[in-house]
């Protein structure tokens, strides 16, 4: 099976065995375009503040590259390959035409022509007038979601694209996400994941919101759903066709095997986000198992046996990891993104010396207590416009020790992520780390001390591309479900970090502060008047 990943800077591919799930070879392609932060690539128009794009070409050049690469690192004849899958970040999403074709290949000086990376914030007061008027009218789906949508997901980039710019979105024939749309360039099959559709296109109950709450937000927003085009995969629910998770979307193109280097028709698995998938590769897909996808965001997904309303969680979606489980995800919008924010602006030493010095210490021997919203709160607040905070620092401060502040921040929130899940009657069993920050091996101690719990970690550094082996190895027909292919393919290693009690003790303090900051900080009066200023400043 080949398994490929579409993350913020690179993708990746992976080869697996079926069998066992076994590693042949990978390989990666580093995204030329990156992230689109400040100036349209070609152009010279700029970007107002918290924009994130991505090139959809940068996207095509990993199935040109990294594929290959990662057939000829394994040694595995194309011929033995008998199926792909693809997972992607998520909310990325973009504009085409009727067939697939990306606005931004016809008018490149249009920002709102381009794909809105996950990580695209300028949404948020879109978002904020969906839950407003959600909140409002006693909106049933709304309380899916712990009560507020994010500025990440589909419908507040697209209301954004409405009322900025008009004659996009009327252009626009489709509003895809990416994981669809490069399942799409490879099967030729259009597909809508229910996975995606539910937690970011407020998939609920076999429909998404109304027309008439679409016209009461913009007369020019309703028909939106039009543009969420269904396919010719899954069941069709009210006249929506959504793919099911480990499902057949397609088989190869033969523009696709030319791309890939792989044989025309092999199965191609409906897409996946790339947090979601993971859970298939640790061998996590029974209740109460949490998986934290830890990279520059951390996104924490579980499957669960039973419904429930977690406040601030980023949804909850039958079917939505695993078919036959409730799905739920929560998440930190930035983690990863704070270190190397730090490093590259601040830390001269660099991330290891940092890290080094910053174990030397006592828990709390810096006397700081950060806030982890530098990329604002996915979870529990889901207020995206929310800043950083840190408190204690005093002319005796040093690098390190504000980054470990920083590091246990992200801790800290991710503690409060857990607590809330388990206050609202969705118990977690089992702590799984996955994702790039697991090389860290003090960071995973810490996590294990704040959390008082044991973390698991998974066996493989290409979680996301092996769980999109995982399912190809479904849609191909090798196993009869996900839960089964996880277990032959998926693996871990249960209690690699175990707290230790009395630096757990002693976090219990330090969390005490931070909770009293993100209660006083959390209604968002003076950081969000700070942002203001900066925008009008910027202007």
């Amino acid at each position: 099976m080949v398994g490929v990943d579409f993350g913020t800077l690179s993708g990746r591919a992976v080869v697996v065995r079926v069998a066992d799930g076994a590693e042949l070879g990978s390989a990666v392609h580093e995204y030329a375009e990156r992230v689109i932060e400040h100036t349209l690539p070609g152009t010279d128009v700029r970007l107002g503040p918290d924009w994130a794009l991505q090139s959809p070409r940068d996207w095509l050049d990993v199935l040109r590259l990294a594929v290959p690469g990662a057939l000829a690192a394994a040694g595995v004849a194309p011929e033995d390959v008998i199926g792909v899958g693809a997972d992607f970040t998520a909310c990325t999403v973009l504009p085409t035409t009727a067939d697939g074709t990306p606005l931004c290949f016809e008018t490149p000086e249009q920002p709102h022509a381009w794909p809105k990376l996950w990580k695209h914030h300028a949404a948020q007061p879109h978002a904020d007038r969906i839950n407003e008027l959600a909140a409002r009218r006693g909106e049933s789906w709304l309380p899916r979601y712990g009560g507020k949508i994010s500025s990440e997901w589909e419908f507040a980039k697209a209301l954004q694209v409405v009322e900025e710019a008009p004659e996009v979105y009327a252009r626009a024939e489709r509003w895809i996400e990416a994981a669809d749309w490069i399942v799409w360039q490879l099967s030729g099959v259009e597909s809508r994941n229910i996975c995606t559709a539910g937690y970011k296109g407020v998939f609920q109950d076999g429909s998404y919101p109304s027309e008439d709450f679409l016209t009461a937000l913009n007369p020019d927003f309703s028909g939106f759903i039009g543009k969420l085009a269904t396919g010719v995969v899954g069941d069709d629910v009210n006249g929506t066709t959504l793919a099911p998770l480990g499902g057949l979307a397609g088989r190869l193109t033969g523009q696709a095997a030319a791309w890939t280097g792989l044989p025309e028709g092999v199965a191609v698995a409906v897409g996946n986000v790339d947090a979601h998938v993971t859970a298939a590769a640790a061998d996590a897909v029974r209740p109460g198992q949490m998986v934290a996808i830890m990279g520059t965001s951390t996104c924490h997904i579980m499957p669960s046996d039973r419904l429930a309303e977690v406040p601030g969680m980023c949804g909850v979606v039958r079917d939505g990891i695993v078919p036959g489980l409730w799905g739920y995800e929560a998440g930190q919008s930035a983690v990863g993104d704070i270190f190397a924010w730090y490093v590259d602006n601040f830390g001269a030493d660099g991330h290891e010396r940092l890290t080094e010095l910053a174990e030397r210490q006592a828990v709390g021997a810096h006397g700081l207590v950060a806030l982890d919203w530098f990329g604002g709160n996915r979870s529990v607040l889901v207020d995206h416009d929310l800043s950083g905070v840190i408190v204690g620092q005093t002319l005796a401060t040093r690098p390190e020790d504000v980054y470990r502040a920083l590091i246990e921040s992200t801790a800290y929130g991710t503690r409060m992520i857990v607590e809330t899940f388990e206050r609202s009657g969705v118990p977690v069993e089992e702590f799984v780390v996955a994702g790039g920050l697991l090389k860290n091996r003090f960071l995973m101690q810490v996590y294990a001390d704040v959390l008082r719990r044991p973390l698991s970690v998974i066996g493989s550094d290409q979680g996301p591309a092996l769980g999109s082996a995982v399912h190809a190895a479904v849609a191909a027909g090798a196993y009869p479900g996900i839960g089964e292919a996880a277990a032959a393919m998926g693996k871990r290693t249960r209690a690699a970090y175990v707290p230790d009690q009395a630096r757990a003790d002693a976090y219990d303090r330090l969390y005490a502060q931070y909770r009293e900051l993100h209660d006083h900080f959390g209604d968002g009066r003076m950081l969000h008047t700070l942002r203001a200023i900066r925008n009008e400043a910027a202007k």
